[in-house]
């Protein structure tokens, strides 16, 4: 997997970049570059500070960072790193570094959105004896089963993954719980937010996730550089990992060290027209949390004022214009939010804490 996404040849390496062949939030729309500047503004006050670090994990070819810088509200100064393995594209706004690891010691946002699922991971499978073995594949695609998995695979499979029968298959998401804990361990102080498509322990998938993408579309994943490789994230394993949760996973309702992972999960109930019946005035979404917190994009999104309502009609007749912009937008916030798409991708957002971040 390593060698097929990053390798010579490899699909992160091509000219095409990601977006070439799949559409993430970033793509989307730029609603989303949007609510991550607001993110980021709110870290900036709770820092006590106008002067703010922004890291991109898994930067692509800079479109959020350079959706983030043309949204920040004015008076504020950012400081933006893209990290990412691949050259940097030809007109990149002078503002963003371009860096091959997350710098040490900043203070603010550091951002992974689809940065942790192309993380290599082994796959593991149950044979008919009850035995966990490595799955090992070829590079047209072929598998067989290999050795046991042994030593500390084992036990992060024990921990976040069993296998119950045979020919269940499991990711061993160990590589990206340490490689989590690495970016988040950069920050000196602020918050570090994992976006991904997730699942948390009692919901693991029995046989695994791991698949394909090439030209928009899903195909079988053949390590051969020609297509995307990509596995769901036990993110509940990866806030364990930087020091934000229990044995166990994720608790829901917001009454363990991981809060908030079901519906309305951010805090409070919806209100009809699918708005927070609790929501936070401007300029402060709710959506920081004091330790650890899972959370669905819609609601993480509505938090920050991304919502899929529609404008009032009365607006087509006063102002037609704005009525069909409204609209627009309303579309775009209704693909980010949407059930059984971009909306039910989960947030992992963990609070860094340091010298002068006091939270409100």
């Amino acid at each position: 997997m390593e060698t097929a996404l990053y390798g010579p040849g490899g699909f992160f390496l091509r000219p095409e970049g990601p977006a070439g062949h799949f559409r993430t939030s970033v793509h989307a729309s730029p609603l989303f570059a949007g609510a991550v500047a607001r993110l980021l503004a709110e870290v900036a006050a709770e820092l006590g500070t106008d002067d703010v670090a922004v890291v991109d994990m898994g930067a692509g070819r800079g479109e959020l960072l350079t959706g983030v810088l043309s949204a920040v509200p004015a008076g504020l100064r950012v400081r933006a790193y893209a990290v990412e393995r691949a050259a940097p594209p030809e007109g990149l706004d002078p503002r963003v570094s371009w860096v091959a690891e997350p710098p040490a010691g900043v203070r603010g946002l550091l951002f992974a959105n689809e940065w942790l699922d192309n993380v290599p991971v082994d796959v593991a499978e149950r044979d008919g004896s009850g035995t966990d073995r490595y799955v090992e594949v070829a590079p047209d695609g072929t598998e067989r089963l290999g050795a046991p998995v042994a030593g500390a695979d084992a036990a992060w499979l024990a921990r976040w993954w069993p296998l119950r029968e045979p020919g269940e298959r499991a990711e061993i998401g160990r590589s990206r719980d340490e490689a989590w804990a690495r970016a988040a361990g950069t920050l000196a102080a602020g918050l570090a937010v994992a976006v991904d498509y997730a699942h948390t322990a009692g919901a693991r998938p029995p046989f695994g996730t791991l698949t394909g993408f090439r030209a928009g579309r899903e195909v079988p994943p053949v390590p051969d550089g020609s297509c995307d490789i990509t596995a769901h994230v036990a993110l509940d394993a990866c806030a364990a990992a930087s020091g934000g949760a229990e044995a166990g996973g994720a608790e829901a309702g917001g009454t363990g060290p991981v809060s908030g992972t079901g519906a309305g999960a951010a805090g409070g109930t919806e209100a009809a027209g699918g708005t927070p019946a609790d929501a936070p005035s401007p300029g402060r979404s709710g959506l920081l949390p004091y330790g650890t917190r899972l959370v669905t994009q819609r609601e993480a999104l509505r938090r920050l004022g991304v919502s899929g309502g529609r404008p009032p009609i009365e607006t087509a007749r006063t102002d037609p214009a704005g009525y069909v912009r409204a609209l627009a937008r309303a579309g775009q916030a209704a693909e980010l939010t949407a059930r059984g798409g971009l909306g039910d991708f989960t947030w992992l957002l963990q609070r860094v804490p340091g010298e002068g971040y006091c939270p409100a």
